[in-house]
């Protein structure tokens, strides 16, 4: 079961549920929004069971406890809920400790989660790798996943010749934009919940014309990374109508580094040129200069 979601756990151990799991098991289906934050005993009580169905239904369901089975729990948040529930559910997840504070826990703990239990450094070398050696680089992000492509793309100007942020306006402007890509270039998809059908797409292009992909997105399972030869997964959390994005924002920072250690001296160069280009014009602030 180790690659089912929630949902397929619960649909395939259902005959072997007792009242009180059935109950909780309808109860989670039905207010997945709710019960992602609730304590064991609160579910419990929500549900109209004892704390200690719950922390048995989680051993059911074969997690390491109600912990894990919590975190599966918003992963069907992340995955299914509307940006209205979401508002509904920030509201109540907020109250307690603030928002700041909220917040700032949270990505601490997403950047946690994802050194140890989402990014690959196998993975990670091997996009590297992938990136270094392409001919024409494309990079693609639909909605707030647009601007971690955007800065990616921002930097990659730097160290590459031919690279291409592709806009997604629509399915049929953003394959005219990678009609050519073929044998040599690689398109970097960047995902997370809610996912983009027009990233999904682009991705599928691409692989059925011969280039490398990459997803950055969430999880090994999602259907982003179902369509790359590499997968890149940050942690993220649904927080209101945006979502904790310091995991992926640090994946992007550390590919961008990477890759210019391996092309540091065209980097240099390129850098030198525009440190000129800057002073010339007086682009950049300079306290000497006030």
């Amino acid at each position: 079961m180790e690659h089912m979601n929630l949902l397929q756990r619960m649909e395939a151990k259902a005959p072997s549920f007792s009242k009180g799991q059935k109950r909780l098991a309808d109860y989670i289906t039905k207010n997945y929004d709710i019960a992602a934050y609730l304590t064991a005993s609160k579910l419990g009580k929500e549900a109209g069971v004892s704390e200690s169905t719950v922390v048995r239904f989680a051993y059911q369901l074969e997690y390491d406890g109600y912990p894990e089975l919590q975190k599966a729990i918003q992963v069907i948040v992340k995955t299914n809920s509307n940006s209205k529930q979401r508002m509904s559910l920030s509201s109540k997840r907020y109250e307690e400790k603030g928002v700041l504070r909220s917040i700032l826990t949270t990505d601490m703990e997403r950047l946690k989660d994802t050194i140890h239990s989402g990014i690959d450094e196998g993975e990670f070398d091997k996009a590297v790798s992938i990136i270094n050696d392409s001919k024409r680089v494309y990079i693609l992000g639909a909605r707030s996943a647009a601007y971690l492509a955007g800065l990616l793309g921002y930097y990659f100007k730097m160290l590459f010749d031919k690279v291409t942020v592709v806009e997604t306006a629509s399915t049929s402007e953003t394959l005219e934009q990678i009609y050519n890509i073929g044998e040599g270039d690689v398109l970097i998809g960047v995902s997370f919940p809610r996912y983009s059908k027009r990233t999904i797409t682009a991705l599928k292009y691409a692989k059925n014309h011969g280039a490398d992909t990459i997803a950055l997105t969430d999880n090994i399972h999602s259907p982003v990374a179902d369509c790359a030869d590499c997968i890149l997964v940050a942690k993220t959390d649904v927080m209101t109508i945006v979502d904790s994005m310091v995991g992926p924002l640090s994946i992007v920072n550390a590919l961008v580094t990477a890759l210019a250690l391996l092309r540091k001296e065209d980097v240099e160069q390129h850098l030198m040129s525009l440190e000129g280009l800057w002073s010339e014009y007086d682009d950049v602030y300079n306290r000497s200069n006030q």
